[in-house]
């Protein structure tokens, strides 16, 4: 991902999409470049306009459907007192109910 991300930075910011460009970058950002993957970054990368590929990137995002939607508030004949319900059992927990785990976090 850092290397396709290396790449959108080079091409956003006018250089031409290259081995030389991505390395460059990722070295600004203190990352050790894979030569492996750079290459094939480059390759996938090579002859297509960037920003027709995240315009098509962005139009297949669109058709995936993203978790449930929460229902309408007032919708339908519900009754008031059974909206009220849920809220009603939600109860806090303490930090002691965390410790019933048998392991600590930094242990």
């Amino acid at each position: 991902m850092r290397y396709v991300a290396a790449a959108l930075l080079a091409a956003l910011g006018g250089a031409e999409v290259n081995a030389k460009s991505i390395e460059k970058i990722l070295k600004a950002a203190g990352v050790d470049a894979d030569a492996d993957e750079v290459s094939k970054v480059v390759s996938e990368l090579a002859g297509k306009n960037v920003e027709e590929l995240i315009a098509e990137g962005k139009e297949k995002l669109s058709s995936v459907p993203a978790g449930g939607a929460a229902p309408a508030a007032g919708a339908g004949g519900a009754d008031p007192a059974a909206a009220e319900a849920p809220k009603a059992e939600v109860k806090e927990e303490s930090e002691e109910e965390d410790d019933d785990m048998g392991f600590g976090l930094f242990d």
